[in-house]
């Protein structure tokens, strides 16, 4: 079966509609941190945990035969190596806000599209256009302007912060990167998140220190907070991202992702009621510009090559 070029965009549309609903993550995240004190770690335990629960109920009931397909357990180590990646990508993450702040993280985690289309291009012979580079530095200012990072006081931050902010985007690129050799082996995306996410609580556990698991206590509004945080954000962002690197190169798809800054801006404007700055707004514009240089590449090599995009393995 191949992809042709009028269903092609179906993958933009999927990573777009995955980030829209990925960007509400930081809503509840911001909401739970300041309610709450809930420690960082504890609350990435949950949000897998929850995440995986979900998802086992889900297709329980919706899809039973993605529960354990025919030839899944060969990809056991795959799944734990996934889970461990995902798990360390989290763990990175809600550090690298403690030690850098909010928006400097979000400028290093999306260091990501540059280190996922160098290593694309290296393991999956994804091709390193002019244009796929212009449209990462594009993305990776905008996301500066957008978080407000290109103030000088987000970036008094220790050498360890930096460190530790670089290597989330690392761990985004590589979660990206399992990704599509998840699609590669024709193992179906939600099945992949399922196992995933079960894996990835698991190491996440292994990190929580004493005492601090049931943070939350009697509070049901923070557990149902945290629960709408692992069914919406989590299950729907993940698994739409995780379902567009079916169609996607994984350098574009984890481009597309750069979008999620902008979005919560507009999200945090809308409920919130917080501004966004002319440098916020030049911002997202640098980001969209960035995603809409990649799409007319795209449809120019189709128009001038005639090409056809298969679906999963052998997408380039």
């Amino acid at each position: 079966m191949t992809l042709t070029q009028s269903s092609h965009p179906r993958g933009y549309v999927i990573a777009v509609t995955g980030t829209a609903v990925w960007s509400t993550t930081a809503i509840f995240i911001g909401y739970l941190s300041t309610r709450y004190q809930l420690p960082p770690l504890v609350l990435a335990f949950w949000r897998d945990l929850f995440a995986a629960l979900g998802l086992w109920i889900g297709l329980r009931v919706l899809s039973p035969r993605l529960l354990m397909p025919h030839g899944v357990r060969k990809h056991l180590v795959f799944f734990v190596l996934y889970g461990f990646v995902l798990a360390v990508f989290n763990a990175l993450w809600t550090t690298s806000v403690a030690l850098n702040g909010a928006a400097a993280a979000a400028v290093l985690v999306y260091s990501s599209p540059a280190f996922t289309a160098l290593v694309s291009w290296r393991l999956f012979g994804e091709r390193l256009s002019a244009a796929k580079i212009t449209a990462v530095c594009a993305s990776i200012v905008g996301c500066a302007l957008v978080s407000g990072a290109y103030s000088r006081a987000a970036w008094q931050v220790n050498p360890l912060g930096i460190a530790v902010g670089l290597l989330t985007g690392v761990g985004f690129a590589t979660y990206s990167l399992f990704g599509k050799a998840s699609s590669r082996r024709g193992l179906a995306a939600w099945t992949s998140m399922l196992y995933t996410f079960t894996f990835g609580a698991f190491f996440l556990l292994l990190l929580q220190r004493p005492g601090t698991i049931f943070w939350l206590g009697s509070a049901v509004t923070g557990w149902g907070t945290l629960i709408l945080l692992a069914v919406g954000p989590t299950i729907g962002g993940y698994g739409l991202y995780t379902v567009s690197l079916t169609y996607l190169p994984a350098s574009v798809a984890n481009l597309i992702a750069t979008l999620e800054p902008l979005m919560t801006a507009v999200l945090a404007f809308v409920f919130l009621g917080e501004k966004m700055a002319g440098m916020q707004l030049a911002g997202g514009g640098l980001i969209l510009l960035g995603v809409l240089l990649l799409r007319a590449m795209e449809l120019r090599s189709n128009d001038v090559q005639g090409k056809s995009f298969p679906i999963g393995r052998d997408v380039r």
